[in-house]
């Protein structure tokens, strides 16, 4: 591993320990020319994924980009960072274990809000006015009547507003 500090390729692990509830590995590493210590975090990546966008370009998964959508829609929500983290390493995972190397951002987008939704409804409903595009307040009204009808157990809960198409 190279030492962020000083490029050296040349470091020692000091220290392993499970991270993430055994998801990922966090190994403290010492720099043997500048002495620098750093953390670093190993996940298990069972294939490299693709996501093909609406427009039909291919870019590689980002699993950071994920997590900064995740983190963004639960900002100021009582959910902690571990339990985040958590979500994100779930979602990666049913990607990866769909056995397809290329996934369309849309099928991205439904996995977030099925896990968001059984989490906070404000945290799904923000992920959804991007993902949808939501245009104007009549979007978020028609999402909110959805998730009221689907507590009070009335059909009609899954929600897309009229002309909603996938946004990259």
């Amino acid at each position: 591993m190279r030492c962020p500090f000083c490029g050296n390729d040349d470091t020692q692990v000091k220290d392993s320990r499970p991270h993430e509830d055994g998801a990922a590995i966090r190994r403290r590493r010492i720099c043997g020319a500048c002495g620098q210590r750093f953390t670093t975090i190993e996940r298990v990546q069972l294939r490299d994924l693709v996501v093909i966008k609406a427009d039909g370009r291919r870019v590689p998964f980002e699993r950071e980009k994920l997590a900064r959508s995740v983190r963004i829609a639960l900002r100021k929500r009582p959910v902690d960072a571990e339990r985040i983290e958590r979500i994100v390493n779930g979602i990666v995972r049913r990607l990866e274990a769909m056995g397809e190397t290329d996934i369309p951002s849309r099928d991205i987008g439904r996995l977030v809000m099925e896990t968001l939704r059984e989490i906070d409804s404000v945290a799904y409903i923000r992920f959804a006015s991007v993902h949808w595009d939501f245009r104007d307040t009549k979007d978020f009204a028609d999402i909110l009547d959805t998730i009221s009808a689907s507590v009070s157990g009335e059909e009609g809960s899954d929600f897309a507003p009229d002309g909603a198409k996938d946004k990259d």
